[in-house]
């Protein structure tokens, strides 16, 4: 096993990346009002603003999409997808979407109340804007180690502080808590994972006071690997045994397939409640398209129901992790302050630590993501002020988030450890002249202020 971290794929096709100067990067971001969503993709060496379906995939994905049945209703491909997903998940329902998103939406739909909570570890962008839109209140509950970007090491820093949850319960009530959402690994903190005992003991707890528990499970191979490596008790376990369960502790699952299942598109809507699923059923007729294709073309649930399985081989989530890994050292090699341990499908720079004089008030991250792209054509993406940050609704004061963060997202089987060295490189070298920069002023939002951050515009201080 000495040598099991390189990469256990050989590439047989390529693309073409550009190159730009310092000076027509400059520009870019001045059009873009130093918003890098806004940016052309071929303006961008080195892209990490999102793992999510930028994932390379694989032969057998490709030549499986060629056996795609576009049939509307009943398609073959659908019942592929059935049979992978309930090896891998284990429960019985299966609602295909096109995006993980749209998944969201049915959690919002099914289980969301105005007025009422949902209770989670920490609610990523598009629950917590679902929530948002349904009149809910999203609660982070995220243990104290998770919560610092300094915090020491803990294994597993995506844990839900259930002392917490249970005072919650006791103080709302009840019947006040439409659901808990255990969000595997943890996107906002470093993408942490969820330990087997946490999530058990969260489920106990719910299922005690008649609480539905969901997994938000976008990365759930990445997670089962970490319990795998970190957890007393699943050493020997085989990583699909793990996933089966996590999601043993849910009443549904939902994902964004675009990153562990490693495609380009598409999303799961999985439950072991038959009243939900028929609510599923309907809520994809309305929006998706019938209930068999999910807004999915037949290649698609094709190329799904393969990369669902490839995404739990032990030998790529080694080297994917580890991969991760070597990103964070080489940067903290060059003193650049990351949140630790390294999650599993980004490293997350600590923008307050890394512009101590940058107010977050001023935007350090987003001031961060602007400078790795003017310096180097890498673009990554905040995970701080303007994603997570709110304003109190009685007094409209700003409230900002615990974390500030820039995520170095890394795309699954595209990028080498030489992309990597250049993005710790340019780190490097912004970091040994940080004083030079200053913040930036939010100068536009969109109306709904959890999604505020693909849309917002910046003006430089």
């Amino acid at each position: 096993m000495k040598y099991m971290t390189a990469e256990p794929f050989r590439i047989k096709v390529v693309e073409h990346i550009g190159r730009s100067t310092r000076a027509e990067r400059t520009g870019y971001l001045e059009q873009a009002g130093y918003n890098v969503f806004k940016l052309r993709a071929e303006h961008v060496y080195i892209d990490c603003l999102t793992d999510s379906g930028a994932s390379a995939m694989s032969a057998n994905q490709w030549s499986a999409m060629m056996l795609g049945d576009e049939s509307y209703a009943g398609c073959r491909s659908f019942y592929r997808l059935e049979e992978s997903v309930r090896d891998v998940f284990g429960l019985p329902y299966v609602q295909p979407t096109h995006q993980g998103r749209a998944a969201d939406n049915f959690i919002g739909h099914i289980y969301m109340r105005p007025g009422k909570y949902v209770l989670g570890n920490m609610h990523f962008d598009s629950l917590r804007g679902v929530a948002e839109v349904h009149g809910a209140h999203a609660v982070d509950l995220v243990i104290a180690e998770g919560a610092r970007g300094d915090s020491p090491y803990h294994p597993f820093k995506g844990n839900i502080d259930v002392d917490r949850m249970r005072q919650s319960i006791a103080e709302l009530g009840a019947d006040q808590i439409s659901a808990v959402i255990i969000t595997v690994t943890c996107n906002n903190n470093g993408g942490q994972p969820v330990s087997m005992h946490n999530i058990r003991a969260v489920s106990e707890l719910a299922r005690a006071h008649g609480i539905p528990v969901v997994l938000d499970s976008a990365r759930l191979a990445e997670n089962a690997w970490f319990i795998r490596c970190r957890e007393p008790g699943y050493a020997d376990r085989p990583v699909k045994d793990i996933t089966r369960e996590m999601c043993s502790y849910c009443d549904t699952a939902i994902m964004s397939a675009k990153k562990d299942a490693l495609v380009n598109i598409g999303g799961l809507f999985v439950t072991r409640d038959e009243t939900v699923f028929r609510q599923a059923n309907q809520l994809a007729i309305m929006h998706e398209g019938f209930i068999t294709y999910g807004g999915l073309a037949g290649r698609d649930l094709e190329a799904l129901a393969v990369g669902l399985q490839e995404g739990c081989d032990e030998s790529y989530l080694a080297y994917r992790t580890a991969q991760v890994s070597y990103l964070g050292e080489q940067l903290k090699a060059r003193g650049v302050p990351i949140i630790e341990p390294t999650g599993g499908h980004g490293v997350y720079v600590d923008g307050r630590r890394f512009f101590p004089h940058i107010a977050q008030a001023q935007f350090p991250s987003q001031r961060l993501v602007v400078a790795l792209y003017q310096e180097a054509g890498v673009r990554a993406v905040e995970l701080g002020a303007c994603a997570f940050g709110r304003r109190d609704p009685d007094t409209g004061a700003d409230i900002w988030p615990a974390l500030e963060c820039m995520r170095i997202a890394i795309a699954r089987r595209v990028y080498t450890n030489s992309h990597l060295d250049v993005i710790a490189a340019a780190l490097g070298d912004i970091h040994a002249d940080r004083d030079a920069c200053r913040g930036l002023r939010l100068v536009y939002e969109g109306p709904i202020t959890a999604m505020r951050h693909f849309t917002a515009g910046f003006a430089l201080l």
